[in-house]
């Protein structure tokens, strides 16, 4: 299976608008209206992550806010360092918009950074938020899903399974399950995958878009980390009634940083995707590149699923 670049990569990158002057990177994506919509990470000199809008008619050609669409609550003490990498899942007509809330402990709390930091030893504080929208134009905060516990990558499947919302998050270095029933109680936190010691996805795991419904399972696009600190893609397939239950699980990556924008950028040798379509027979996967623009790969669905065998 091989995951085609748009030639034309990258498809955003940074502007001279001052909150997206520095980083445009990790997006969202969606359909609304007949348009492809993405909801991207943006960040200024003063290194804030707020989220911009780009939308699409044909997938490739975007349009994008003068103005961020949505930022941290100031009042908001988890907040205070912004909102990062949002996965939006549709539910009825609703979107929900899980994301990373970012800060740091007080000073006078002593408090282990949640994992190795590619630059530093900053105690940082993290918690998977959830938003929703109707219009893309005004957002209801629910607030922080897991306030206990230093998270992030959370995506929300898009429909309940047993009368329950599932949510998938990565405590460092591993991925959880959890359930809830009225997405403020979460209950039942599971193990889902771990770390695979000298393979691609030795030292970290997350989920990246929400999980796709298909014949032979759940698709999670997911991304691992190697010891040399390499950002690749690879796919999960999980039961459609138990996803606790992994059912396969790449042993080799299927998309890895190739190209210089890839190569170098804010963090070198990253691909990291926040959200993919389907857009007729094709799988379009929007990615961040060095995190520092945003690239798109393209697949077929079908050739997905011919390359996976289950039992």
């Amino acid at each position: 299976m091989e995951l085609k670049r748009y030639p034309k990569n990258p498809i955003l990158a940074p502007t001279k608008n001052w909150w997206e002057e520095y980083l445009v990177f990790n997006p969202a994506a969606t359909i609304f209206k007949d348009k492809i919509l993405l909801i991207y990470r943006a960040q200024g000199k003063d290194r804030i992550s707020r989220f911009g809008l780009a939308a699409s008619v044909d997938g490739f050609n975007f349009t994008r806010s003068e103005v961020p669409i949505f930022k941290g609550d100031e009042d908001n003490k988890y907040e205070r360092l912004g909102v990062e990498d949002p996965r939006i899942t549709k539910i009825g007509d609703t979107f929900f918009i899980v994301y990373t809330s970012a800060s740091v402990y007080p000073a006078n709390v002593k408090k282990k950074k949640f994992a190795p930091s590619l630059s530093s030893e900053v105690p940082w504080r993290v918690r998977v938020s959830l938003t929703t929208t109707l219009d893309f134009k005004t957002f209801t905060r629910l607030g922080i899903l897991l306030p206990d516990l230093d998270t992030k990558d959370g995506c929300l499947f898009p429909e309940k399974i047993n009368g329950k919302f599932l949510l998938i998050h990565r405590i460092y270095p591993n991925m959880y399950l959890t359930t809830s029933p009225d997405l403020k109680n979460w209950t039942n936190h599971q193990v889902l995958a771990i770390t695979r010691k000298g393979m691609w996805d030795s030292e970290r795991i997350g989920a990246d878009p929400p999980p796709i419904k298909t014949a032979k399972g759940w698709l999670l696009i997911y991304h691992g980390v190697d010891n040399q600190k390499i950002y690749r893609l690879g796919l999960m397939i999980l039961d459609l009634n138990n996803p606790n239950k992994v059912l396969h699980r790449s042993s080799k990556p299927i998309f890895e940083p190739e190209e210089r924008y890839e190569k170098e950028g804010y963090v070198k040798n990253v691909v990291f995707s926040c959200g993919a379509v389907q857009k007729n027979s094709e799988l379009f996967i929007y990615y961040g590149g060095a995190d520092k623009v945003i690239g798109l790969a393209t697949v077929s669905i079908r050739e997905v699923l011919n390359t996976i065998k289950l039992g």
